[in-house]
């Protein structure tokens, strides 16, 4: 192993020893506890800490890296406190995420570190997304992601490779390459000669280096850094090295043939380099045994901090009350009943104007109002810069925003979704349009895991909204017209809201944009421009978490939302010898238990509709929830009408006999007879 230290001082040189030194003295003392019983996991990096340790060193300490499990030497290179690590990986209320996540998954906003996933590729693309608040910005800055060998076969690898390439992000992608995902060596994970040759598949540079050469890594990541923030490129780089330990502690070794480890053992990043120190007299035998005694005091006093933390007081409200960022609405206007003839224009009671437009159009000015409320708002889709979208929404934005805050992506859910989350890493807000909701699907990982976890996890919000263009009766088939809101519903962390009228449109989008908690956004494509409605000229909220009450009744109480208020109205206009409460429900989580509870005292008689399958729809949850809470208002079971257990048809007649409202009357009926 050759090292050249370039032009690093004596001191430089000697600190990277103790830098290089202090997570394998760590990991050496943490395998001891494990086996004494008192962490209950680890997962080993001994033998590739050159490369968090180069890499992080070699970075400006306000730049975001994007650790994996073995990456303790980020950790300790950042300098944060030991004590409280220790106290992390014993699942210590003090903390990083409060007990909540285990040995690395987490991170710190103060350390510009952002924690891991089990899932492992959406790290890159939400470096991904810091990179582009950079390049935004102006900062001469980038960012880091880790992955291993394993994780470049993930789609999100791919992914993220290719928006970072084709934005020209300043971003450094770094493989660890240690030959084995677990168990499954390499020549049963890829065909090419090395990884590093992908780089060039996605129009990017790339490099192959010794992972094990402190040195080599340090200079190669400072120098690829200020390529890429002087060209405004990524960079792949593949570090070629090896576990010494086991995938995790419990995974054994067995699968790696012996003389492997001794080969490596030849290669070991510390012992090698220590005796590149002795050779050139920087350090003798005498110098670094201190600095051994001197590591292990520090980390046994360190220890002892942790051991005498406080133990783990449970609190539920403290728990639930961590789910969210809090924020409390500012721009909120009274209930809005609004109704009037297309094309007119009234004055509310403050003499501002409202007018009329339809549902589409309530969207696209809350989006534009937003746009230019907020100057650190990204909106990011397929199709939606030039072209404005798949429903022209976004029409005329690139021309008054420009393609920098306006962006078209490649087809790839995701990397964009990850991307918006490394925007929020930074302070900017980003919205992002599915072109329909059906396509979630490939982007659902980051949604439910990233987005929805992260704060409670380690108390980062993540400043997202996703528009999701939903539903049928517009003929779309199975892939272009499914309601899918419940998947999220049932998903802590995320808020979801669904409006049904163009003044409900607006104000709940720019609520969600205002909101720092991630939200999902629902818009019902067939009201996109058959619905109308009277809409304040001005900036206002739609308060998320607030039902609105559509119109009062005696006889029974429809609980609804999106198309569902519009098929209840037009069923209480057609049957007027009924006294119909109608509630729109407008979020579905968190809900407004307040409205919903006294829809059931209206009447005493309940049918919950919507346009989403029965099965597991939220149709049941709030049905489960007015069992337990409004039984003594009951007069009669609590109904459900909704679209069947199918999916959803192509054909028109197939459709209208899917959809829920072809049995509405039946339901009315019935629930009316009790």
């Amino acid at each position: 192993m050759q090292f050249h230290r370039k032009n690093l001082t004596n001191e430089e040189l000697i600190d990277i020893y103790k830098k290089i030194l202090l997570p394998r003295m760590i990991e050496e003392k943490m395998l001891l506890l494990l086996r004494q019983g008192k962490i209950s996991k680890w997962f080993s990096g001994i033998g590739q800490e050159a490369i968090a340790v180069g890499a992080t060193l070699a970075l400006d300490e306000d730049e975001w890296i994007m650790p994996l499990h073995r990456n303790l030497g980020v950790f300790t290179s950042r300098n944060m406190p030991l004590n409280k690590l220790f106290k992390q990986w014993q699942g210590n209320k003090d903390g990083y995420s409060k007990g909540r996540e285990r040995s690395f998954h987490f991170g710190t906003k103060e350390h510009h570190i952002c924690g891991m996933i089990s899932h492992l590729g959406p790290q890159l693309a939400i470096a991904d997304g810091v990179s582009l608040a950079h390049k935004l910005s102006g900062d001469k800055k980038l960012s880091l992601a880790f992955t291993g060998d394993g994780g470049t076969s993930e789609g999100d690898f791919h992914e993220a490779l290719n928006v970072a390439a084709v934005w020209d992000l300043p971003v450094i992608f770094l493989i660890e390459n240690n030959g084995y995902g677990l168990s499954t060596p390499i020549n049963e994970q890829y065909r090419c000669f090395s990884l590093v040759e992908r780089a060039k598949g996605y129009g990017m540079e790339g490099i192959r280096i010794d992972g094990n050469n402190i040195l080599e890594v340090y200079d190669t990541i400072k120098g690829v850094r200020d390529y890429c923030i002087n060209n405004q490129k990524p960079y792949l780089i593949e570090c070629m090295t090896f576990r010494m330990r086991g995938h995790e502690e419990a995974s054994g070794v067995k699968y790696v043939p012996p003389q492997l480890f001794e080969l490596w053992e030849k290669k070991d990043p510390i012992k090698n380099y220590e005796q590149y120190l002795l050779q050139q007299n920087l350090l003798s035998e005498a110098a670094i045994e201190t600095i051994k005694i001197e590591t292990k005091e520090y980390i046994e006093s360190e220890l002892k901090l942790a051991y005498d933390a406080a133990p783990m007081v449970v609190d539920t409200d403290e728990e639930l009350n961590d789910v969210y960022q809090h924020h409390v609405s500012r721009f909120t206007l009274p209930d809005l009943q609004l109704h009037a003839l297309p094309g007119t224009q009234q004055k509310t009671e403050n003499g501002k104007l409202k007018t009329e437009i339809r549902f589409i159009d309530g969207i696209k000015e809350g989006l534009k109002q937003s746009m230019e409320q907020h100057s650190n708002l990204v909106l990011m889709g397929q199709d939606i810069a030039e072209y404005g979208g798949a429903f022209k929404i976004t029409e005329g934005f690139v021309e008054q925003f420009g393609k920098a805050r306006v962006r078209n992506t490649p087809i790839c859910e995701s990397a964009i979704v990850g991307a918006a989350l490394g925007l929020s890493l930074q302070g900017y807000k980003a919205m992002m349009e599915m072109q329909f909701a059906d396509f979630a699907t490939v982007g659902f990982n980051q949604i439910i895991n990233n987005l929805a976890k992260i704060y409670y996890r380690w108390g980062q919000n993540a400043d997202v909204v996703i528009r999701m263009p939903t539903g049928g009766g517009v003929g779309a088939g199975p892939f272009h017209s499914q309601s899918n809101e419940a998947w999220f519903v049932h998903t802590p962390g995320l808020k979801v809201v669904y409006p049904s009228t163009p003044a409900d449109a607006k104000g709940l989008l720019i609520a969600a944009i205002n909101d720092p908690n991630p939200v999902i956004y629902f818009e019902h494509k067939a009201l996109y421009r058959s619905i109308s409605g009277l809409v304040p000229d001005e900036y206002y909220e739609v308060e998320i978490g607030k039902a609105r009450l559509v119109q009062e009744g005696d006889d029974i109480s429809i609980i609804t939302y999106g198309s569902g208020v519009h098929w209840a109205l037009e069923y209480a206009k057609n049957h007027p010898q009924h006294s119909i409460y109608i509630l729109d429900l407008r979020t579905l989580l968190p809900l407004d238990y307040l409205a919903i509870q006294n829809a059931v005292k209206a009447t005493g008689k309940v049918l919950l509709l919507h346009e989403d399958t029965l099965t597991g729809g939220i149709g049941g949850e709030i049905a489960a929830w007015i069992g337990e809470h409004c039984f003594e208002n009951l007069d009669a079971p609590v109904l459900r009408c909704a679209s069947l257990d199918t999916a959803i048809p192509f054909n028109m007649d197939l459709e209208k006999n899917f959809m829920a409202y072809s049995r509405l009357g039946e339901y009315v009926e019935k629930l009316l007879g009790y």
